[in-house]
């Protein structure tokens, strides 16, 4: 059984795309129609697609793998960050700073300054700073809270990559690729999906949809993660019974090397008669 149904895909206007001239051609299988000048996207198509993704990025969840949930689009932005907090996985809302997953050390070395600046804070010795000083950080902690907020736990490099509009995240798509993360995306008619590993077909401009397909996304995530957190307890508890047994068994006693028998001395040679000596000739 499908994770959404048809019915749900129409309402949310999913199956809106493009004009005709903004038509990607790599797209023609997945329109079902032109009206008024307008692509309407094949919503079987979408339920089937969106079935692979879902069950994808339910598979990393499993296996404890982050994805990383990428939306710059001004309207769409906020609903993308809030799933993404609500799955606990890290994503990029505001500017895709060049070298994020190819640079990932330069990027981790920001939010460890981040990170020193906000315990100034907390342990209030920021305000014993010189004035100057404050300003700096401050504007400091300004850009990188803003551009690095959601990449806080981002340890590694990703196992997958969710993107809304391909075209939009050129950039995020070519480091992926040159990395070889796999790619999830929402791609509209204008967009090329031999950018994505798991297509979605669908609208990526309206609020309506980009929710929709997300939070599916979102829902499949925390069903993995409910199942990987339940293994890892299990693992746990099973190390924990394992060292308590080892603890309760009383360990064997050392025996006792024993002391080779000594050796029998040898009776001495007899020495071997000499050869009787010849009579002097006379």
């Amino acid at each position: 059984m499908s994770v959404i149904s048809i019915s749900e895909l129409l309402e949310a206007g999913v199956h809106f795309g493009h004009q005709k001239r903004k038509r990607n051609p790599k797209m023609i299988p997945f329109i079902f129609e032109e009206r008024k000048g307008i692509h309407i996207i094949d919503l079987q198509k979408t339920q089937r697609y969106l079935d692979y993704a879902t069950q994808y990025a339910r598979l990393v969840a499993q296996k404890g793998g982050k994805i990383l949930f990428v939306c710059t689009k001004l309207q769409s932005k906020a609903i993308v960050s809030d799933l993404a907090k609500s799955c606990e996985m890290p994503y990029v809302c505001e500017r895709w700073l060049g070298g994020t997953l190819t640079n990932l050390r330069t990027i981790r070395q920001s939010v460890r300054r981040m990170n020193e600046i906000e315990d100034l804070q907390k342990k209030g010795l920021f305000e014993k700073l010189p004035k100057k000083e404050q300003a700096v950080m401050t504007r400091e902690y300004a850009k990188f809270d803003k551009n690095l907020c959601g990449l806080r736990d981002l340890q590694e490099a990703p196992a997958a990559i969710f993107i809304v509009d391909v075209n939009k995240e050129r950039i995020a798509v070519t480091e992926a690729k040159k990395l070889g993360i796999p790619i999830i995306a929402l791609c509209d008619t204008n967009g090329n999906p031999d950018n994505a590993d798991f297509v979605i077909p669908g609208n990526d401009d309206t609020i309506s949809s980009v929710t929709l397909i997300t939070t599916t996304i979102a829902k499949a995530i925390n069903e993995g993660r409910v199942y990987f957190e339940e293994v890892e307890k299990q693992r746990k508890e099973r190390e924990l019974l394992e060292k308590e047994q080892e603890k309760s068994q009383p360990k064997p006693r050392a025996e006792r090397p024993r002391r080779a028998p000594k050796a029998e001395k040898e009776a001495p040679k007899e020495a071997a008669p000499e050869a009787p000596q010849e009579a002097p000739k006379e």
